[in-house]
């Protein structure tokens, strides 16, 4: 899957670009105030994906 599908989702959703830092993108979720990291690969696996969704608290990427 794609970063930036996973990054618009996540948006949507109400997480918010916390830091930008070299290897990742720490991504914060207002709302229950969960934290989690996003790697600078291009292709991310959907295992990865399923898990930043989980650890943010919000409904998984299919």
């Amino acid at each position: 899957m794609k970063r930036t599908k996973i990054l618009k989702y996540l948006k949507k959703l109400g997480c918010i670009v916390y830091r930008e830092g070299r290897r990742h993108t720490v991504l914060w979720n207002p709302k229950n105030n969960k934290t989690s990291t996003l790697p600078r690969h291009t292709e991310i696996d959907d295992f990865l994906a399923r898990k930043i969704c989980r650890d943010l608290g919000v409904k998984e990427i299919k």
